[in-house]
């Protein structure tokens, strides 16, 4: 039976996660973390590829990495228009539109298809993406916002959502995906909580937007009034950085390191505590208008992502929370094995990549 070597790249707002599979097999892996402090001179997203890929060199190299006959490098996605779940083969046109944000998916989630490029530049080799961040499979309830012409879009972190979710389902229940209600929670640089009905992620704070608890880097749902009151003076471009970057906890200590942060939290700072907690207060009151999305009808509250390495943020979500569903932790994420394992799918022949048709997948009510 044939090997195969995978390589797969996922930029996040605080880091660049490298990884090289045989087959499901992790051989080699590296965690770049990128302090905001570093990342704010940068005009956009698209702006940090070069830096980003000098990391990424610079890690192969320092690690003795060859990729010489890969047979897939597979990247995060990022904001092409939205389309269903699955697997997909990378071309010049799901590069230009992400490139683009055509989605309106402003996110280091952009640079994956991106890179994911340059390194098949250099050695070759199946170009393809996994479940990206504008997987749209929304109710048109949850689609309505409060404005006519403006509807809410799916853009949250959907491959690390659904990994986590089917493997819940499978090795925790004995069941499949499709036929159960979870509430699941992507809680690191992004925090994205959704509402998943019978194997569709149906609702959920626009991460990348700036809906729902504020994050490390994210100011999160403030009222509109209050930011135009607060920067008056500020561009629309002056304020991007503020939603996507500068926001959170970076707003308040000037940096998005957690563990930093979260220090000052365990030795007492007042301000750190209030700051820390009510981050994880924003959070257990989105999981609470989820559980009202399910009527209820929850069998489990699911959290992942890196920030769960910090014990606190899941006592205090177990606590407050325990009454909905069951709660069950994952501390880290499953991105990296999840976008290896759908290319690994598509190398076998277990299943086909979808091409990227350049619509998007719902296309307004009319």
């Amino acid at each position: 039976m044939k090997e195969y070597q995978i390589f797969v790249i996922n930029p996040g707002s605080t880091s660049t996660k490298l990884a090289l599979f045989r087959d499901e097999t992790c051989i080699f892996s590296d965690n770049i973390f990128h302090d905001s402090s570093e990342l704010l001179p940068f005009d956009n997203v698209n702006a940090q590829l070069p830096y980003r890929m000098d990391k990424l060199w610079q890690s192969l190299q320092h690690h003795k990495i060859d990729l010489r006959g890969t047979d897939a490098i597979v990247g995060r996605g990022g904001g092409c228009y939205p389309l269903e779940g699955g697997t997909y083969i990378v071309d010049d046109l799901m590069i230009e539109h992400t490139r683009n944000s055509r989605s309106n998916l402003y996110h280091v989630s952009n640079l994956g298809v991106q890179m994911v490029e340059k390194v098949h530049d250099r050695y070759g080799g199946m170009m393809l993406t996994v479940d990206p961040p504008v997987i749209d499979e929304f109710t048109d309830l949850a689609r309505i916002s409060g404005c006519a012409g403006i509807f809410r879009h799916s853009m949250l972190h959907a491959l690390s959502l659904k990994a986590t979710a089917m493997q819940h389902a499978r090795k925790k229940l004995g069941k499949k995906y499709k036929d159960c209600n979870f509430i699941v929670c992507h809680i690191d640089g992004g925090i994205s909580v959704s509402a998943h009905r019978k194997g569709k992620m149906i609702d959920g704070n626009n991460a990348s937007g700036g809906e729902g608890p504020f994050t490390p880097t994210r100011v999160g749902g403030l009222a509109l009034t209050d930011l135009v009151e607060h920067f008056p003076d500020k561009t629309i471009k002056e304020l991007m950085p503020l939603i996507t970057e500068a926001g959170g906890l970076t707003s308040y200590f000037g940096t998005s390191d957690s563990d930093k942060i979260h220090s000052l939290v365990e030795a007492g700072n007042r301000k750190a505590s209030l700051v820390w907690n009510g981050m994880i207060y924003q959070i257990i009151r989105y999981i609470g208008a989820m559980s009202t999305v399910l009527g209820g009808e929850v069998d489990g509250i699911l959290l992942t992502g890196g920030l769960l390495r910090f014990q606190d943020i899941e006592d205090q979500i177990r606590e407050k929370c325990q009454w909905i569903a069951p709660v069950s932790s994952y501390p880290g994420e499953f991105e990296m094995e999840a976008l290896a394992k759908g290319a690994l799918r598509v190398l076998t022949g277990e299943e086909e990549a979808k091409h990227y048709s350049g619509r998007p997948v719902w296309e307004g009510f009319e």
